[in-house]
């Protein structure tokens, strides 16, 4: 009786704790109005409606409790509401608002919306200072929203969201929620402690919302999408927006809000459009309302996205705070239609808070213990937006689909479905599943592994591998061996491979492999072999030189500590020379084939190395300095910080060799730099050295060999790894060396304002390359190019003219860079 009595109280005393004030918002029509800003008056306590007008707002005391409505272009309400019952409903009806032009002193020699603005920007410091340093609880929902789903696409079926679709093939692909408590302070500290974490249709899913990725602050300069986007109060603002005033209303406090309509000058640009709403006397921010496109952010699947904020106003400590936050998106792709919105509440903020020195580190997002664990009764009492019908039923839906999911029964009718084989799957690929048990068989078909190479003539490629998974620790062993057997060479060749992945946390992974395999002399594999077939079968341009190697490795990786990374490897290996054993080609000329002797590709008689055997260690020490992370329970998420670089040490000694001119010792060292230059785009700095000890006798195939190439295809997102016009196998050295590559993309900030090139959506990117080696004199390239071509969403391509230069002008060409050809490797 005492344990009941005792439950019944605690029940009692949390209604209490958290009162509900609940209710419908909707215009003199009736018709509902979503993301109406509610907050209760000079205080930190608000929430927003949902998309039915619907709104709850927990209060902690009774007694009488004031609480503002403010909703872009209606008037602000303002109510009184008496707490004395649980709930309490209150419905709330808004007029539109009479905006006037005669509340602002109109300058006859200029706009007023630009002394309004150049105000702002005045201001921004001062009122961005305000809210410098803060503690406050932080919600977030996100919704993604499948329309119109096609059946097929690029004619292979589109079946992975059957389950969950309707009969027009439209519905929820994806619902979260997150619960946090947040530490800031300007410019960049942040801790995030995520207390409760759901997702829809996963009882173990940690949700991805969080308050970091979000803080869009337009006293800023620039807003951080996939190109830093210019705030319409920005320093540099009225080089790339136009503003017109749209008239002024006052708030409940009689404090006058000036609409500005916020216009591009060159819509191709990173910029915004729409509204921004500024307070008159500080020229604080009251509201946002701009819209962007995908090609402004240079992310091409968005159709549109839209931002909303709305502040609220406390007079006791007269600060104009942000309190909620809407992201809406449209996008769409391959016939897939997509749209979906972010919802976030701030609440709670406690600004000028006392913390502890030990508060900011490189953890800047952690989760409580049974943060995805919390039972329905926790989130009705904190959700401060209540959901939708639409969303109430998707956790319904999906909470009784993955109790089915989870069952034998169901996951073994699923894989009898998938795991039928079709002849087809001989050429393709075929993979076995049992779910139930997490593993996996599956059978690399050799339809997109055959090639084409001199010294094996068409080149088939197959493999099988099984995978067992622990999806909740993201963690795997895999088994698999791949099988290689060239026609005109007469030979089959084969490879193991074992690996186990640890854990998440450390990124611990081991691996042993070994067998029978054709190698290119330079391991970095700078040609890849869908280039290598059409060089070679239609220019006769066999530029792939190869040996074979009959190995046995092992490796070992992890992060010692957070930033720190070590990794090692030891081999034994038995080299051998190989020639080429074909001259077919396609396109017939009276041109030859050069041998496989990179050394002398006139000689077919010789190799560029003899029959040798030996044992070689290396270490590889990678130092992220700064790095910050997310920790959640299924593992550890890094964020590089721009601030520094990324150092990397490597030791590679010979340990045992048939003789001993073939050991040797290799130091090496890389520094690895990227950093953005506000909206001027981002500059990449690659540096690498070395120096070998004892190497006189080496193999060839231990040289340091260079990233050259003489196909002027390019096959990357970036150019600061390779030399575009330089022969592969040229500068090979077995002494020291020195090579550095810079690039920089302007991501549109020149293009963009091009006369018709600006329609292009490109982005301009320059580089240089320098190479030095004893007794050659120092190579170097230049190059001016276009990326981010292609068609309609579709950006793969890549144009660059390369001028290289040794002691003067060497040769120029075009490179066409083919991002996804590195898919087909």
């Amino acid at each position: 009786m005492k344990q009941k009595l005792l439950s019944f109280l605690f029940t009692l005393i949390t209604a209490i704790s958290f009162a509900q004030i609940k209710g419908k918002v909707t215009d003199d029509k009736g018709n509902p109005l979503p993301f109406v800003n509610i907050f209760e008056e000079n205080t930190y306590n608000g929430t927003t409606t949902n998309e039915q007008g619907r709104f709850e707002i927990n209060i902690k005391t009774p007694g009488n409790h004031t609480l503002i409505f403010q909703y872009l272009g209606y008037k602000t309400v303002k109510e009184i509401v008496t707490v004395d019952k649980i709930p309490v409903t209150v419905d709330i009806v808004m007029q539109e608002e009479n905006i006037t032009l005669k509340e602002v002193v109109i300058n006859p020699k200029d706009n007023p919306a630009n002394e309004i603005i150049r105000k702002a920007i005045q201001n921004k410091k001062e009122n961005a200072a305000k809210t410098g340093k803060y503690t406050a609880d932080f919600y977030s929902r996100g919704i993604f929203r499948i329309k119109d789903a096609p059946k097929t696409i690029l004619g292979q079926k589109f079946d992975f969201f059957d389950e969950v679709l309707d009969s027009t093939r439209s519905g929820i692909l994806y619902l979260s929620e997150t619960v946090s408590r947040i530490t800031f302070q300007k410019p960049d500290k942040l801790k995030e402690i995520i207390v409760a974490s759901k997702v829809s249709g996963n009882d173990n899913g940690f949700s991805f919302n969080n308050a970091a990725s979000v803080n869009f602050d337009f006293y800023e300069n620039y807003l951080p999408f996939e190109v830093n986007v210019v705030s319409p109060i920005a320093d540099n603002a009225f080089n790339y927006y136009k503003y017109q005033f749209e008239g002024s209303f006052f708030t409940e406090n009689r404090q006058q809000i000036n609409k500005i309509k916020v216009v591009p000058r060159r819509e191709t640009e990173p910029v915004m459009e729409g509204y921004i709403y500024i307070v008159d006397d500080n020229y604080a921010i009251y509201a946002i309302d701009l819209t962007i496109t995908g090609n402004q952010m240079q992310t091409p699947a968005i159709d549109k996205l839209v931002l909303k904020q709305n502040y609220s106003y406390n007079s006791n400590n007269k600060i104009w705070v942000k309190n909620t936050q809407t992201i809406d998106f449209v996008a769409g792709m391959l016939g897939i239609k997509l749209n979906g919105r972010f919802t976030y509440v701030y609440t709670n903020f406690e600004f000028e808070p006392k913390i502890e020195k030990k508060t900011f580190t490189n953890e800047i997002l952690s989760f409580e213990k049974d943060a995805n664990k919390k039972e329905n009764s926790f989130w009705d009492t904190i959700r401060p937006v209540p959901l939708t019908e639409e969303e109430s039923t998707d956790y319904v839906k999906k909470d009784e689909l993955q109790t089915k999911k989870k069952s034998k029964v169901y996951l073994d009718s699923i894989d009898a479905k998938r795991n039928k084989f079709r002849p087809m799957d001989i050429l393709s690929g075929y993979s076995y599943k049992n779910s139930f048990k997490k593993w996996s068989v599956d059978y690399d078909g050799p339809l997109l592994s055959t090639s084409f190479n001199t010294v094996q003539g068409w080149r088939m490629n197959a493999g099988v591998s099984y995978t067992k998974r622990n999806e909740e620790k993201r963690t795997f062993t895999r088994i698999g061996s791949r099988f290689d057997y060239g026609f005109s060479e007469e030979k089959i060749r084969a490879t193991f491979n074992v690996t186990h992945k640890f854990n998440n946390l450390d990124n611990s992974l081991f691996s042993l492999n070994g067998g029978s395999t054709v190698s290119q002399f330079n391991a970095a594999n700078p040609i890849s072999k869908m280039v290598n077939t059409v060089s070679t079968l239609f220019f006769k341009n066999n530029f792939m030189k190869l040996y074979e190697k009959n190995f046995v490795s092992a490796f070992f990786g992890r992060e010692i500590v957070n930033g720190f990374y070590l990794n090692t490897a030891v081999e034994y290996a038995e080299r051998k020379p190989l020639y080429n054993t074909t001259d077919y080609t396609v396109i017939k000329n009276d041109d030859l084939y050069t041998s496989n002797n990179p050394l002398n590709p006139s000689d077919e008689t010789s190799a560029a190395l003899e029959k040798h055997n030996l044992v070689k260690a290396n270490v590889l020490m990678r130092f992220n300095f700064g790095q910050k992370y997310w920790k959640r329970p299924d593992g550890k998420f890094n964020i590089p910080n721009d601030d520094y670089p990324t150092v990397t040490l490597a030791y590679e000694k010979t340990l045992a060799a048939t003789a001993k001119n073939y050991e040797y010792d290799l130091l090496s060292g890389r520094v690895n730099y990227e950093v953005t230059l506000g909206n001027k785009g981002d500059m990449q700095l690659n540096l690498k050295a070395g120096k070998f000890f004892n190497a006189d006798g080496i193999s060839f195939v231990d040289y340091k060999h260079f990233n050259g190439n003489q196909t002027h295809i390019g096959q990357t997102d970036s150019y600061t790894n390779v030399f575009n016009l330089l022969p592969y196998y040229s500068a090979s050295t077995n002494d020291r060396y020195w090579e550095s590559h810079i690039e920089h993309n302007d991501k549109g900030y020149i293009m963009n304002k091009l006369p018709l090139l600006k329609y292009l959506q490109s982005q301009l990117v320059l580089g240089f390359h320098n190479l030095a080696v004893p007794d050659r004199k120092p190579y170097q390239e230049f190059s001016i190019g276009l990326d981010n071509l292609g068609f309609g969403k579709f950006k793969f391509l890549r144009v660059d003219y390369v001028r290289s230069y040794q002691s003067g002008y060497q040769t120029d060409g075009i490179i066409f860079g083919i991002k996804f050809l590195n898919a087909f490797e």
